[in-house]
């Protein structure tokens, strides 16, 4: 959900008149975390069926790298919006770790992903997710939320997940209107300027 948060941020930040130039200002501190962090996440994602180690730590390993976000994000908590991200995380983090190290899914919220998907939820095969039931702590915090058409992208998202958009959509906002294109300048100037009669 956050990566579609981040294309709606991009669309707005361009047609209020930033620049994508911005982005390359972007100042992090611990900034090369964020790619491993992803890395690692896709890593266990596609061998925990094929690598018996990795299953077995899957649930450890997805903890350790929220930690690890949390930790990048408080380091970052001057940037505009970053607080409210490390809000979003800390609440999916919290909801994980109650339940064993995965982000609890609503089998009724899910239903229109297709009996595939439910079933491997329901034998704990599916990523970092399992489905909700009564044994499920916190469950408000999980994946309770479903996006289905009109929205382009059928999926099921967390409260977290909604905070950590907003956060991201506030910090992308900063960094495009810092640096607005030349074509909103220009105008701005020629709008401005005196008329000259001749």
């Amino acid at each position: 959900m956050v990566y579609d948060g981040i294309i709606l941020s991009l669309l707005i930040g361009w047609f209020r008149g930033g620049s994508l130039k911005g982005l390359a200002n972007m100042k992090l501190r611990g900034g090369w975390l964020f790619p491993i962090l992803l890395a690692v996440q896709f890593a266990v994602f596609f061998l925990q069926e094929r690598v018996v180690w990795i299953s077995n730590m899957s649930n450890g390993i997805f903890l350790l790298v929220y930690i690890t976000g949390l930790a990048f994000l408080w380091l970052n908590r001057h940037q505009p919006g970053f607080l409210v991200i490390f809000a979003g995380v800390l609440l999916n983090f919290i909801v994980m770790a109650v339940n064993g190290g995965r982000m609890p899914v609503s089998i009724e919220a899910a239903q229109f992903l297709g009996r595939e998907y439910i079933e491997a939820l329901k034998a704990g095969l599916y990523g970092k997710h399992q489905a909700i039931t009564s044994d499920t702590l916190l469950p408000f915090l999980g994946d309770i939320i479903p996006l289905s058409p009109p929205y382009p992208r059928q999926q099921v998202i967390s409260i977290g997940d909604l905070v950590m958009n907003v956060g991201a959509f506030l910090f992308i906002q900063h960094l495009m209107l810092s640096a607005p294109r030349h074509g909103a300048d220009d105008a701005e100037e020629t709008t401005g300027a005196p008329a000259i009669n001749k």
